[in-house]
């Protein structure tokens, strides 16, 4: 991060400032103050003012370095210096300088205090970019505590906290600063989700990184965020602890095309199989084989006899649905027609499958309304219906797994296809 200079006129002509023009002839004072710079330093000093204002910052620190050489200047000639450092350094990237002119200034006694916080802020910055974490902390939270850091600086410290080592103090500063953009409104940094994410688990607090994920993913949904996220969740038990509920997990992987690996691919078409969509698992190892995640030919070998059990379940239980279907209908509970709405989501007939879905929730009494709304909300979403969508995933209740599925598929749904 560069320093923030002040501006270039603000610097030369403030009150306690030099103007360009101010040394015309020897012993000349400088507007509204009563000091005057040394007879002998007026020459190089004019000379690196007439530099500055030509943009010419290496000539103007060679001059600066004239003056500052002399055994003749005072207390008010080393102000002047400094304040024409301060941005000579600045501009020719030499932060070192530029932090030790505008260290300076701040306890000279000439700089005014309407320019302190501006200095205290430049220190801080080049502290940063000199690596000096700790100098970066104390000139940063001294602008917070004065009142006048921003954005910038509070970034500063965020990071020279997190280069420090110091990963909780990371995301204890950082994470007010989060919240308070998102209550506002506004849409919080990506760099300081990412600072606390990766705080988060470097602490090894899973429930941290995965909430910063989510956020991360909620207002910028990149596929390496979701990627992270959805494989963060792949890990935790209490998600993934029946087979209902992994299966979900593995349908939303598939959803944003994020899931990579062969082993997931083939666990997610067997328990597919498993709970009556062999249509789905017939899809989604068909779509492994297309990207050529199954790479070791044992592996290949075993997932294509894994398809060709699912194409083979698939026609049977084709030739079967207009008899479920019946079946279902005279079924005093909404049960059978959950099940079926699953076989058609499977095989990608969502409207069918949204319909019995739908037609099953009215019934009642099936085993896991959570399950079958979020079942509708995925089907509707695929059928183009994002608004109806969106409202049964929200009325998904009861399981917080699912619940939990359920808002990152509404997510999923309102950023569309770019996630």
């Amino acid at each position: 991060m560069k320093t923030k200079s002040t501006a270039f006129a603000a610097l030369l002509f403030g009150a306690a400032s030099v103007g360009v023009t101010s040394f015309v002839h020897v012993g000349l004072a400088v507007a509204q103050e009563k000091h005057t710079v040394t007879k002998e330093l007026a020459k190089p000093l004019k000379a690196a003012q007439e530099a500055i204002a030509a943009k010419k910052f290496p000539e103007a620190v060679a001059r600066l370095k004239e003056a500052d050489a002399s055994p003749k200047k005072t207390p008010w000639d080393q102000h002047v210096i400094n304040e024409l450092g301060a941005y000579a350094y600045s501009r020719t990237g030499n932060s070192a300088e530029a932090e030790k002119a505008n260290e300076a200034l701040i306890t000279d006694s000439f700089t005014s205090q309407a320019q302190i916080p501006a200095r205290i802020k430049a220190v801080a910055t080049a502290a940063f970019d000199l690596k000096n974490y700790d100098k970066a902390l104390d000139y940063g939270n001294r602008a917070i505590k004065g009142g006048f850091a921003d954005d910038d600086i509070k970034v500063v410290v965020g990071q020279s906290y997190y280069y420090k080592g110091d990963f909780k103090n990371t995301a204890k500063f950082l994470q007010p600063l989060i919240d308070a953009d998102i209550k506002a409104g506004k849409t919080p940094k990506d760099l300081e989700l990412q600072l606390v994410m990766s705080s988060c688990g470097k602490l090894e607090d899973n429930e941290c990184s995965t909430k910063a994920l989510e956020r991360l993913v909620t207002y910028y949904p990149k596929p390496d965020y979701w990627k992270d996220l959805l494989y963060t969740l792949r890990q935790d038990h209490t998600l993934t602890q029946s087979d209902r509920n992994k299966l979900q997990l593995f349908r939303l992987m598939s959803e944003v095309d994020v899931l990579q690996r062969a082993d997931d691919y083939t666990e997610m078409a067997q328990i597919a199989l498993d709970q009556g969509s062999p249509g789905e698992a017939q899809h989604i190892l068909e779509k492994g084989f297309q990207k050529g995640v199954f790479t070791d030919q044992r592996n290949k070998d075993k997932n294509q006899r894994l398809l060709d059990a699912a194409k083979k379940a698939a026609v049977a239980d084709q030739a079967q649905l207009p008899k479920m279907d019946k079946d279902a209908d005279a079924a005093p509970t909404g049960d059978k027609d959950v099940g079926l709405g699953l076989a058609y989501l499977g095989y990608e007939r969502y409207d069918k499958a949204a319909e019995l879905l739908s037609k099953g929730l009215a019934k009642g009494g099936v085993k896991s309304e959570a399950e079958a709304r979020l079942l509708l909300g995925i089907a509707q979403l695929k059928a183009g219906h994002k608004e109806e969508a969106t409202k049964s995933l929200h009325q998904v209740k009861g399981d917080p797994a699912l619940e939990r599925l359920a808002n990152l598929w509404s997510l999923h749904a309102k950023q569309g296809p770019q996630a």
